[in-house]
């Protein structure tokens, strides 16, 4: 009689290891390029961006003044990377806090569904009714420019994304076999939310943040161009571009380095973005 053998069991292969794509790579060497310019403007520049040159107005760029000189005789590069500080800072306060407000308030109402989702939908709804820009303009306009009442303006209106993508993730993570799984053992509902569910579920919310910010700047930038962000003398992109629009037929070199600057920056974080997602995307 001939007696057969199971097979051996074939162990599972592991699971390959993800690196990330060169873009991550590039966007965070671009990133640590601006932030280094931002902590340390001494390592590029010893020229300050406020101080005038009467005898220096207009000049082209030159060994003394390699982005040349602005209409006040003031250094472009040196503007460009004090600049530098001001445009991280809009990046960075424009998204954080719709980012904070729009994340655990999605997080909040996906869970508890009902009513509470329903009326935080309506808010939601009235504000996209609006254009964005539109919007943030209208209510800078009546707090006043600067900075500050930027950030309140784009934090009134910028957390809906956060929300719904938020949201929408915890909808489907809580109808997950581990989310019952947790209710099943007596878990508190605010233990399951905060330890659990959204965990898992703000990984979409982080790399739309990481896209945000380029869209911050920009945004920064076209407030600061209408007069209605950073206030001159401050060294910021925007404003420089501004001031130099009507010299462009004699002066470029006034606005092409701040708006190379700004190109740099957005591109930075739209490659960070990308490759975040590719890095933090399920597999399959």
């Amino acid at each position: 009689m001939t007696t057969t053998l199971p097979a051996p069991a074939v162990p599972a292969a592991a699971p390959k290891r993800r690196w990330p794509k060169p873009t991550l790579l590039i966007g965070l060497l671009l990133l640590l390029l601006l932030v280094t310019a931002a902590l340390f403007p001494g390592l590029y520049t010893r020229i300050s961006p406020t101080d005038f040159d009467y005898q220096a107005i207009l000049r082209p760029p030159h060994a003394a003044h390699p982005f040349g000189t602005d209409n006040f005789g003031r250094d472009v590069l040196s503007r460009v990377i004090y600049g530098t500080r001001i445009d991280l800072q809009i990046a960075l306060f424009t998204t954080l806090f719709p980012f904070i407000f729009g994340t655990l308030l999605g997080s909040l109402t996906g869970f508890l569904g009902r009513w509470s989702d329903a009326l935080v939908g309506r808010i939601a709804d009235l504000v996209v009714v609006f254009p964005f820009l539109v919007l943030v303009i209208a209510i800078v306009a009546v707090l006043g420019p600067g900075l500050t009442n930027m950030y309140i303006a784009v934090s009134a209106v910028g957390w809906v994304s956060y929300w719904r993508l938020t949201r929408g993730e915890v909808m489907a993570q809580k109808r997950a076999e581990y989310a019952q799984a947790a209710r099943v053992l007596g878990y508190s509902p605010a233990r399951v939310l905060l330890r659990h569910l959204l965990p898992n579920a703000v990984t979409p919310a982080i790399v739309y943040l990481m896209t945000d910010m380029s869209l911050g700047i920009l945004l920064g930038a076209s407030l600061g161009y209408l007069g209605l962000g950073a206030q001159p003398p401050t060294p910021e992109w925007g404003v420089m571009v501004s001031d130099g629009k009507n010299f462009m037929a004699t002066a470029w070199w006034i606005s092409t380095f701040p708006g190379l600057a700004l190109t740099v920056a957005g591109v930075s974080f739209s490659l960070i973005g990308d490759g975040l997602a590719d890095l933090l995307r399920p597999r399959q």
